[in-house]
């Protein structure tokens, strides 16, 4: 299948402009001595092959980066894009935290990985053009929060971009979300953007979220290996009697 009309030359063109897009994420993690993860960006590694990279620039002026592991039907039909080939967790303020990429938050077992390796909150920056994809994406943000029990920071593209040969229409809310036990919402939102509402703001207490645990309902995350067992990891077709 060949890719979109525009898309390969888009690519192209948006390749000179990767250096300004790191110093202005970095300028402005430096200034207001926060760490950014810079949505995405679909870097050029040679031979007309792109990978999906999210930046991530600390208040030091250090920089880290995830690639995307799953590509969607859309980015393998392109024949242009790549999936990324390892996990990566980062440690910041004794926090250690990961990013999954759109479509990787709906896998679990990329993002327990980053768990098993001290990730204790997930950032999942995202792009959907549909009312389903945006549902699709928050769904497995929730879904990570509740079986690993960690905090997921989703963000979103807002708005139209009719330029864009792909990314002209983008859909969804913004959002911070925590597993759905006792300290939590039942919902499992922190917080999201809606109507006026640009910005997700939640303070986040991971001294508080880890005492919490000895009053939690459920414990998805220490249970996980019985789902591993030899007797239940498959299942069988079962006659009646």
């Amino acid at each position: 299948m060949k890719p979109p009309p525009g898309l390969p030359e888009s690519l192209a063109a948006i390749q000179a402009l990767r250096g300004q897009w790191l110093e202005l994420f970095a300028g402005l993690a430096q200034e207001h001595r926060l760490h950014l993860i810079a949505g995405s960006f679909l870097l050029d590694l040679g031979q007309g092959r792109y990978r999906n990279r999210s930046d991530w620039l600390t208040p030091e002026g250090l920089h880290g980066w995830q690639d995307k592991v799953q590509l969607t039907g859309f980015e393998k039909a392109t024949g242009l894009i790549e999936p990324g080939d390892a996990l990566k967790v980062f440690e910041l303020d004794g926090i250690r935290a990961a990013i999954a990429i759109c479509y990787d938050s709906e896998f679990l077992l990329p993002v327990r990985a980053q768990y098993e390796a001290g990730a204790r909150l997930l950032i999942v920056p995202s792009c959907t053009d549909t009312a389903a994809g945006a549902m699709r994406v928050r769904i497995g943000c929730l879904a990570r929060a509740l079986e690993n029990r960690v905090f997921v920071a989703q963000s979103v593209t807002a708005g139209e971009a009719l330029w864009s040969p792909v990314l002209d229409i983008n859909s969804g809310e913004a959002a911070v979300f925590a597993p759905m036990d006792v300290g939590f919402p039942a919902d499992g939102v922190l917080a999201q953007t809606q109507g006026e509402t640009v910005w997700a703001l939640a303070e986040l207490d991971f001294a508080a979220f880890d005492a919490s645990r000895a009053q939690a309902q459920v414990a998805n995350d220490r249970d996980w290996p019985g789902q591993l067992a030899a007797d239940v990891a498959r299942a069988k077709l079962a006659a009646f009697g």
